[in-house]
């Protein structure tokens, strides 16, 4: 099935200020996440997509900016709910600081399967929703563009975590372990047996993630191949 790279936003305003954003309207990148986005373009530049997929919020939407200037034929991209942030609820706009006094986040931290942020879901429902939405689009990505195709959805921490977590087969217990940095890049490519993970919160090269060309003849047996098989 495809290869999906799933981006984190650049760096928001929100992320300077340490303040949870969740679904506040108006957070928009900084000044670092504008050049994070920018960069982006080149970074993915040689390796072909067939669908650009988005968070509805604006830090998301202005990250695959540049990348659908440079890329036309990815317009218009795509937007899903189910990709959005966490709906943390009361928690959302206040200090990182601030919360970290609070007894749920030792839950959040430790054991995110019992995590529910009041008046918001739990991570269980994240978890739920965005693993959905990546199988839904893998699906419907591969009958129009054939199992070889790349596509590219740009979300939240939470979000890529949690779907880190569920290719690794890991508990949701444990997606605090994986980290991902703003404007990041995870590759995870989908089987019909199990998904792979390519990369994960990777800020540097992509090329090697471009579709490899046809396989050259085998080598006669006893032949040494040159360069070696490292």
């Amino acid at each position: 099935m495809p290869t999906l790279l799933l981006v984190r936003h650049g760096r928001s305003t929100a992320n300077t200020a340490g303040i949870l954003a969740g679904w506040t309207p108006g957070v928009d990148l900084d000044d670092t996440g504008r050049a994070q986005a920018a960069a982006l373009a080149g970074r993915l530049a040689g390796i072909p997509l067939v669908q650009a997929v988005s968070s509805p919020l604006e830090r998301c939407r202005q990250t695959l900016e540049p990348l659908l200037a440079a890329r036309p034929e990815l317009n218009p991209p795509a937007e899903d709910e189910r990709l959005g942030e966490c709906r943390y609820g009361e928690w959302t706009g206040r200090p990182l600081a601030e919360l970290a006094k609070e007894p749920l986040w030792r839950t959040v931290q430790d054991h995110a399967a019992a995590a529910a942020f009041p008046g918001g879901e739990s991570l269980r429902e994240l978890s739920h929703r965005t693993v959905s939405a990546v199988r839904e689009w893998n699906a419907k990505i591969a009958a129009e563009h054939g199992e070889d195709a790349v596509w590219v959805a740009c979300s939240h921490g939470d979000v890529i975590k949690a779907v880190v977590a569920d290719a690794l087969g890991l508990h949701l217990d444990h997606f605090q372990r994986i980290s991902v940095e703003p404007c990041s890049v995870t590759a995870i490519r989908y089987t019909p047996q199990r998904p792979f993970v390519l990369r994960m919160g990777d800020t540097g090269d992509l090329s090697s993630l471009a579709p490899r060309p046809a396989a050259a003849p085998a080598t006669p047996a006893g032949d040494a191949v040159v360069g070696g098989t490292a």
